[in-house]
């Protein structure tokens, strides 16, 4: 039976090549990289064009937003629901809450999400799909504010909108001017638009972002500190006044290619690392009485504990150097190498 069922599929694959060899053919001297000028260009054309479509409904749009007591309920159907989805991530996790109604789910009984104090935007690019015009209708009856992100400022979603988004192209990318292309593209634009409006009027920051982003390498990048890593790491330290040998073994024992130079109180004196050692060597034919304070790089690159790990890696991208010491009010802490940024994914 099996063996039957993997020759079907043979016979399909070779029936479909069969079927499309000929379009090949005939197509063969399409350029994909003139097409994909093109492509790029007219949907470029077509957020450009979006900045003359603004109009004074954009700002009460996010004053009207700002001032809810609920939440932003965005739908749409067909492709311009997965804008709808997009739109609604972006906005969740830069502090507008948001949820996603699939515009035909709505009216089979999904329009219970949409409670009293929610704003509701709609996206449609004909604003006259049978599911649009009945959404719209049902939430205007609702009395809840209702936004139309449209493609046809004359369609009854417009019409039937208190406030309306102009997402109006003149063209689509596909060749027919069929396929959402340039259509879908502005949806997004102007939903990143709307997003990144309210993220500011908000006055949401950095601190904020990483709130809603605790996982993955963008999350540690907004909240973990040097703190959080140099304290696994071992604390290689020497006196002034070390001998030659026993700060190579403070070296080799801590693994971390380094050590501070420290006074008696603690305060950082200095570093000492492999590549200091290698040009000692170099320089000396005679290493008996040499001490851990003739060879110490004196004002050696630090950084604070409470410092963001993202600060550690660009100072050490900039100087070119695998660590740094970590330290507060000068006190030497330990140290921060460039293995514990790659371990944690952010290099």
């Amino acid at each position: 039976m099996a063996g039957f069922r993997f020759l079907q599929f043979s016979f399909s694959v070779l029936l479909n090549c069969t079927r499309f060899a000929p379009l090949m053919e005939e197509n063969k001297h399409i350029d994909p990289l003139q097409i994909a000028r093109r492509t790029i260009a007219l949907e470029a054309g077509a957020i450009e064009g979006l900045v003359a479509l603004l109009t004074d409904d954009f700002t009460r749009i996010c004053s009207t937003i700002l001032a809810a007591k609920g939440r932003l309920i965005v739908s749409g159907i067909g492709k311009s629901a997965v804008i709808a989805q997009k739109i609604v991530a972006t906005l969740n996790s830069t502090g507008t809450p948001a949820v996603y109604l699939h515009a035909a789910e709505a009216i089979h009984g999904d329009l219970g999400m949409i409670l009293q104090h929610d704003v509701v935007m709609i996206i449609s690019k004909s604003g006259e799909s049978p599911e649009i015009k009945v959404l719209a209708q049902l939430v205007k009856n609702f009395g809840n504010p209702v936004i139309g992100m449209v493609g046809n400022t004359e369609s009854y979603l417009a019409k039937q909108s208190d406030f309306v988004l102009n997402t109006t192209v003149s063209q689509e990318a596909c060749p027919n001017n069929l396929a959402p292309t340039s259509s879908t593209t502005a949806q997004m634009v102007m939903g990143d638009a709307l997003a990144v409006a309210l993220m500011e009027l908000r006055g949401f920051k950095s601190e904020d972002f990483a709130k809603f982003h605790p996982g993955g390498a963008l999350g540690k990048k907004l909240y973990l500190r040097v703190a959080d890593l140099y304290i696994h790491n071992e604390q290689p330290k020497v006196a002034a006044d070390t001998s030659l040998k026993e700060v190579i073994v403070e070296i080799s024992k801590k693994r971390l290619g380094a050590t501070a130079v420290v006074n008696e109180t603690g305060e950082l004196l200095g570093v000492i690392t492999d590549g200091d050692l290698r040009r000692m060597l170099e320089k000396n034919s005679s290493f008996n009485d040499v001490q851990a304070h003739q060879i110490m790089t004196r004002n050696p690159k630090t950084i604070e504990a409470e410092a963001l790990a993202i600060d550690a890696m660009e100072l050490m991208r900039k100087n070119n150097i695998s660590q740094l010491l970590v330290v507060q009010h000068n006190q030497y802490l330990g140290i921060i190498h460039l293995h514990d940024l790659i371990k944690e994914g952010l290099i």
